[in-house]
């Protein structure tokens, strides 16, 4: 099993934050045996398609290479321009075939999945330089799967080669009897049937290679249990930083909470374990809104606000616990909640016209009808 440096297994798939990095290096699975076999390959079929214009057309080329204007002898100052003619000419023959090569390359990349561009692998590596990593390099694992490649390339391309020779040797023999055009159209078969049996043998082997490079080129990537969580914490944050993170916005939310507890019309209580305040304006609201809401701890600090603030303070203890579990910060309280809500408040504003000396008679607030738990059990909620 592999192991990284501080002896931990690599047990574990590579992340894909992992195999991007490796990409943008340069760390890309490679096979030279698919590489090799499809541009031979490529080349071969092509050869063998455009034999016949190849052949016509070196033809022509090599009677204007061998037989030029007899007015260059007297102008050597043309020479050069006559060979750049010639090169050119040349190139335009081979030109088919040097494209499906060339195309035939990116067959590769794009069977490994891997045709892409990095900068950082142009880059020198001055770590090659060092001869104890050559070494690991030449008696490691890596030296041994090469050196079995290349046996294993040698008994492939020499078997096809042997094969396809032993089954033409009647063939060769007979070339010395035949006449001269006929000899070279007999050859040119067998050299074309010889150059696909060589191109079949290196199919097969790219066809073994590529899987094992692949496999390799992840199995070097493998992470360890450690290094997947030291990502998860890059990646998404330590635990300890978020929880404080989260901690400090509770803490500010609170603040802002208890901030907005004197603007209240009127805190609805439990008495004791919730404590709901809601805010009313009648211009700007279509109905009261929660702008503090707390149990236990936070309930009580809520009226301690209000007491010193002289926010009035209302016992209904079915509409308190309505409100805390329905009701959401900042938004409006629920449709079904308006008419208690509206007692209360009525409650208040005459409480206010009493204290201000406007209201003959102290108010008293009749019993609050709300259903603390509609559709269900009344005696299976909170009813603390």
């Amino acid at each position: 099993m592999a192991e990284n440096e501080d002896g931990q297994e690599r047990t574990e798939q590579p992340s894909a934050k992992r195999l991007r990095e490796a990409r943008e290096n340069g760390n890309l699975p490679r096979s030279r045996e698919l590489a090799t076999a499809a541009v031979f390959g490529a080349g071969v079929v092509a050869l063998m398609a455009t034999g016949p214009s190849l052949a016509h057309g070196a033809q022509d080329w090599l009677r204007d290479a061998l037989s030029p204007d007899r007015a260059l002898l007297h102008a050597p100052g043309r020479l050069f321009g006559h060979m750049g003619t010639l090169v050119l000419e040349l190139a335009w023959v081979m030109l088919p075939l040097v494209a499906v090569s060339l195309l035939a390359s990116f067959v590769a990349p794009l069977a490994m999945g891997t045709l892409s561009f990095s900068s950082k692998s142009l880059m020198p590596d001055f770590g090659r330089l060092n001869p104890l990593s050559g070494i690991k390099r030449t008696w490691g694992p890596e030296s041994l799967a090469e050196l079995a490649k290349s046996l294993l390339r040698v008994a492939l391309v020499g078997g096809a080669a042997g094969l396809t020779l032993a089954h033409g040797m009647d063939v060769l023999r007979s070339m010395p009897n035949q006449s001269l055009e006929e000899a070279a159209r007999t050859g040119l078969h067998f050299a074309g049937r010889l150059l696909l049996s060589t191109a079949g043998a290196l199919a097969l082997l790219a066809a073994i290679d590529a899987p094992y490079q692949k496999w390799n080129w992840l199995r070097k990537l493998k992470m360890t249990r450690q290094e997947l969580r030291d990502e998860a914490k890059e990646s998404d944050g330590n635990p300890q930083v978020k929880g404080k993170i989260r901690q400090m916005q509770f803490q500010l939310s609170q603040r802002r909470m208890m901030e907005a507890v004197p603007t209240a019309d009127v805190i609805v209580v439990n008495p004791t374990h919730y404590a709901v305040a809601l805010k009313y304006d009648g211009g700007s609201m279509r109905a009261p809104t929660v702008v503090a809401r707390g149990v236990d701890e936070v309930a009580h600090r809520i009226r301690e606000v209000a007491d010193r603030h002289r926010v009035a303070i209302v016992s209904a203890p079915p509409l308190a616990r309505a409100l805390y579990r329905e009701g959401q910060l900042g938004k409006e309280i629920p449709v079904r909640l308006y008419a208690a809500v509206a007692q209360i408040l009525s409650y208040v504003y005459q409480l206010r016209a009493w204290r201000a000396g406007t209201a003959p008679a102290h108010p008293q607030l009749g019993a609050v009808a709300v259903d603390e738990f509609p559709g269900t059990d009344k005696s299976a909620g909170d009813r603390r």
